[in-house]
């Protein structure tokens, strides 16, 4: 009799871990060294598959505030404490699955910043019915957000014998979160450089400085040949390893 209720009481635990598709995943996604990439970068893009079949199981994209600047990156952190609160970007989904399955989580972002996006992934365990929520499932997404700003896309500037190119360009953390010399951000640690190539030779790497305004930096380029210039901007925290490029190119007559 003992033996008959243990088989029936493992055939209904079966069942009922096999009935219960509805798992709910949150899934978050943290700029390294800042915050929450949500709404106002455009957010990530966020896909879970199966990892075995490939099937893509939800997809959509974070959404909300990038978070409380105090908790995330200024006080130290408690083990399970949460960092986010209520408005703090996220994408949640259901997933429907039967039996334990293997997935993986994939974001990429910032989306508004197209040339600056960047794909990080993970792999967790779904058990059918066991929601992941709070914290969640956290990927955390490297890097800067960088674009130039002048000069503009294949430009053309007279030379005049010799002229200056102003080099300008936004630097923000992924989140979108501000950099500037002092501040949470500290652009005075970070290095902030032009890599200029003449027809498609190397010719100089100049770096630039702030400009007074918020996240934006900029030089000036004494252009005396002409042809076609490159001008490859990145910037880089030797703390984090943080790092961001965008190029554009110019013309020289």
């Amino acid at each position: 009799m003992k033996r008959i209720l243990i088989i029936f009481l493992s055939t209904l635990l079966f069942a009922c871990i096999c009935e219960a598709t509805d798992t709910k995943v949150t899934v978050r996604v943290l700029a390294k060294d800042a915050k929450y990439v949500g709404t106002s970068m455009g957010g990530a893009l966020i896909i879970l598959r199966d990892s075995l079949s490939g099937e893509i199981l939800a997809r959509g994209v974070t959404k909300g505030e990038t978070g409380n600047t105090r908790a995330i990156v200024a006080e130290p952190r408690k083990r399970h404490a949460a960092i986010y609160d209520d408005t703090s970007a996220k994408f949640v989904a259901t997933v429907n699955v039967k039996e334990p399955t293997l997935i993986d989580v994939e974001a990429t972002g910032p989306l508004a910043q197209k040339q600056s996006a960047v794909k990080s992934t993970t792999q967790v365990w779904l058990i059918p019915g066991k929601d992941i929520t709070g914290n969640g499932v956290t990927l955390e997404l490297p890097g800067f957000s960088v674009r130039l700003l002048q000069p503009l896309p294949h430009e053309t500037i007279a030379l005049n014998g010799k002229t200056s190119v102003a080099i300008k360009a936004n630097v923000v953390m992924m989140c979108g979160c501000p950099t500037e010399p002092g501040g949470v951000w500290d652009s005075s640690k970070y290095e902030i450089k032009a890599i200029v190539k003449h027809n498609g030779e190397m010719l100089s790497a100049m770096p630039l400085s702030f400009a007074g305004k918020t996240s934006t930096y900029s030089g000036n380029l004494e252009v005396s040949k002409p042809g076609a210039y490159e001008i490859i901007l990145y910037a880089y925290d030797p703390e984090t390893g943080n790092s961001g490029v965008d190029s554009t190119t110019f013309n020289a007559r």
